[in-house]
């Protein structure tokens, strides 16, 4: 019987089974930021020892850098956590990217981009959306403080091996539909637990005919799912985006790396745990409705009712319409909204922007909409600035901010107030995710942009 491409990498990468426990893994790549990684160098420190292979291990802050400047960070809890981050990678010699530099950005952003996340790698970091880095072929994993604990000391991570399931994607996608609204499909099919326990891959025509900035958004949300993982054999387009990058191989390494990851793909006759196949054409641009990716509905569709459901869905569904103020039934094509966002590790990319831009050219932006546009790097935003995408976006009323996790979450100045209504490409929509009583919807770049110019909720293949 032949391998998936998740178990030929995690066998690589074994260093010992332990019996009746988890495997010891070698880890390539830690990444870590300013709220996990405090309390792993505290365990080091504690213990007198050192990092042990300091040089895979990249940090950044991301989730308290401000927007809208870089000069400093008010609020005190996220100016020490990123000082402190600061200080451990110095003290204890590990690459750090500042707040301000052109090296930083979101971490699962940056990490592709600079070609520090390659094909056949292991790659973990204290933050749940670490399963982006999977879109190049790679196993990526978010875990817990006490585990980067264990990888900055020993580079190895004690991990039980997770199931595989393949979601294939097949067909070619309608006008206006894009990644997000493919992941935001698949998990109102399965729901948010249903990919729990198992790596997933990601297959099918329609994965093929992603680009890389597509597939990284469908690997982002994996964990929306509930699985520890989401893969994607490299190919061509993988190659293609990855040459020349900065820490990509060079020469006659890329030339040999390129052949070695030619191999990464699942065999033939590989048997998955679970197989599951969805049709492109089912899919139309989606937004979500309640306090979970997985409740969501076609952007032209309606609030599901309450007949035939259960008592338990029944409660669930009234807890989240309440919090939303939305009604069973109720279409939200049409209703207005206070707070637009572009950005987050899950369209945050230079192809987001650009989607973006396509959509509010030689239009204006809604009167009393605030729009905050945030770039995943700095790379990206001298991309914007190079393509004159900041000038199309400034002509139609928005401002490119500055690189930062932003709104996706309510760690730093963007966030949105009690009660208002915000449409987002970021990856979570829980209860005060984007502040204290904010109302989360999340939909891709067309349809936030499509949004903005109308201001209220606006499916994009009517723009």
């Amino acid at each position: 019987m032949g391998k998936t491409l998740f178990d030929k990498i995690w066998d690589k990468h074994v260093v010992q089974n332990v019996e009746d426990g988890p495997t010891q893994l070698y880890i390539d790549r830690l990444y870590a930021h300013e709220v996990t990684s405090p309390q792993a160098f505290d365990t080091l420190r504690d213990k007198g020892i050192r990092a042990f292979r300091p040089q895979k291990v990249v940090a950044m802050p991301d989730h308290n850098t401000p927007s809208d400047q870089q000069e400093r960070i008010d609020d005190p809890v996220g100016r020490r956590q990123v000082e402190t981050l600061k200080n451990n990678c110095e003290e204890f010699g590990i690459r750090h990217f500042d707040m301000g530099t052109h090296d930083n950005g979101i971490i699962h952003v940056v990490g592709p981009e600079k070609g520090l996340s390659l094909p056949g790698m292991t790659i973990v970091c204290g933050d749940s959306h670490t399963s982006t880095h999977g879109a190049v072929g790679a196993i990526a994993m978010g875990i817990g403080t006490s585990e980067v604990a264990q990888v900055l000391a020993s580079q190895c991570i004690l991990q039980s091996k997770p199931r595989t399931m393949r979601i294939n994607i097949e067909g070619e996608l309608q006008r206006g539909v894009v990644a997000k609204d493919v992941a935001l499909y698949i998990m109102a099919r399965m729901t948010t637990s249903g990919a729990t326990g198992y790596a997933v891959e990601y297959a099918g025509s329609t994965v093929r005919n992603m680009s890389m900035e597509g597939r990284l958004t469908l690997s982002n949300l994996s964990i929306e799912m509930g699985s520890r993982a989401g893969i994607i054999a490299p190919d061509e387009t993988t190659f293609e985006y990855l040459k020349g990058r900065e820490y990509a191989p060079k020469g006659r390494d890329w030339d040999a790396a390129v052949e070695e990851w030619r191999l990464l793909r699942s065999d033939e006759d590989a048997v998955f745990d679970k197989e599951v196949t969805f049709r492109a054409e089912d899919i139309a641009p989606r937004i979500t409705y309640g306090t979970n990716p997985g409740a969501g509905i076609a952007v032209d569709g309606t609030v599901p009712a309450m007949d035939e459901m259960s008592e338990a869905e029944q409660v669930q569904l009234r807890d989240m319409l309440e919090y939303m103020q939305f009604e069973p039934g109720q279409r939200l094509e049409g209703h207005p909204v206070d707070y637009i966002f572009l950005g987050a590790c899950t369209n945050g990319r230079i192809e987001d922007f650009r989607a973006f831009a396509s959509v509010v050219k030689g239009r204006k932006k809604a009167d009393g909409v605030v729009a905050w546009l945030v770039p995943g790097s700095w790379q990206v935003r001298d991309q914007i600035v190079a393509e004159g995408l900041d000038k199309v976006l400034e002509e139609a009323g928005f401002e490119v901010r500055l690189p930062s996790c932003s709104s996706c979450l309510a760690m730093n100045p963007d966030k949105v107030p009690a009660g208002k209504l915000a449409i987002s490409t970021s990856n979570r929509n829980f209860v005060g995710r984007q502040g204290p009583g904010a109302r989360t919807i999340l939909a891709s770049p067309l349809t936030v942009a499509a949004s903005a110019i109308t201001g209220v909720i606006t499916d994009p293949r009517k723009m």
